[in-house]
């Protein structure tokens, strides 16, 4: 311990550099500071410092931290690559969507050090126009981080959701997302983050219900009448979505939950506001998600159907 104190108040600048990254550096950038291989092999021999794939070094024997493992990741590879997809979105300030891995984004065909907590994903669109510094860290802009996670997700629903997040909590405009979109040609997921954004942009009582509407009106089934209004427990009036008036006077109520819906706040709202709305034996109601009825058609309809029928 003694001589890790000593380089550190000898080495003028490397106190300073290992604390501006997180106890990470380079051969490169120690041998600037005069620090060459024999000393690192000797910290390396004495179990004070540790070389992670050859050009990282680490200047403590302790666990990474995770801003640690962020400055590993992108010393360990080559010049342009980026912090990207969900670990740009956490530097960015993104809550509620955490991801364990450190997510890298390199040039296609270029070879990183690889860790168990780090995932690679080659890309050919890397251009300075969409990284930003933060923490000292090349990160790639909100927006396209955005893309690129929603991109790289299997489930459709997860692209969605984060589109609407990104945007509600101020993340990325949907102009930048959209722009973003018509930049980065056929990916995954591009269809459902457009139609997510055009309801952010139009809210819930726009393109979810005439997407609903037009479903009813092209399966055959009556068409419901729109924005009915109730009032809840303390007086106040409420829109619900759609409704149709059944025989005997009953009633079938649908709330169509666009994507803006998926954040906490939002769905901590909602669910109060249908126990002050409450039923009553002559009414049934059913909340079903805005992107089912373009992606699922059969399922809401079988849904709608049923209630009808009954």
């Amino acid at each position: 311990m003694t001589g890790s104190r000593s380089v550190y108040s000898t080495v003028g600048g490397l106190r300073a550099l290992l604390r501006r990254q997180h106890g990470v550096v380079t051969r490169a950038q120690l041998s600037v500071l005069g620090i060459g291989p024999a000393q690192v092999a000797n910290h390396q021999a004495a179990l004070r410092w540790r070389v992670l794939g050859g050009p990282v070094v680490v200047a403590h024997r302790g666990p990474l931290t995770r801003a640690g493992q962020r400055w590993v990741a992108l010393l360990g590879a080559p010049a342009g690559s980026v912090i990207g997809a969900w670990s740009a979105l956490e530097l960015h300030g993104l809550r509620g969507w955490d991801r364990a891995p450190i997510h890298l984004v390199v040039a296609r065909g270029s070879t990183p050090v690889r860790h168990p907590w780090l995932v690679v994903h080659e890309s050919r669109r890397l251009c300075d126009e969409d990284v930003a510094s933060v923490d000292g860290l090349a990160v790639h802009r909100a927006a396209r981080a955005a893309v690129d996670a929603a991109a790289w997700q299997r489930s459709w629903r997860t692209a969605a959701g984060l589109m609407a997040a990104v945007v509600q909590q101020r993340l990325a405009t949907t102009d930048e997302l959209f722009a973003v979109l018509d930049s980065v040609g056929r990916v995954r997921h591009r269809k459902v983050m457009r139609l997510a954004l055009a309801d952010v942009v139009g809210g819930a009582d726009s393109l979810a219900e005439i997407d609903f509407a037009r479903l009813c009106r092209d399966a055959g089934l009556p068409e419901p009448s729109r924005q009915a209004v109730r009032t809840d427990a303390a007086g106040r009036r409420r829109f619900l979505d759609v409704e149709w008036r059944l025989p005997g006077g009953r009633k079938f109520v649908v709330e169509i939950d666009g994507v803006g819906h998926m954040e906490r706040e939002r769905w901590y709202d909602d669910l109060l506001r249908d126990a002050e709305i409450g039923a009553d034996a002559a009414t049934v109601r059913v909340r079903l998600p805005a992107m089912a009825a373009r992606y699922e058609p059969e399922r809401v309809l079988a849904v709608v159907r049923r209630h009808l029928r009954h």
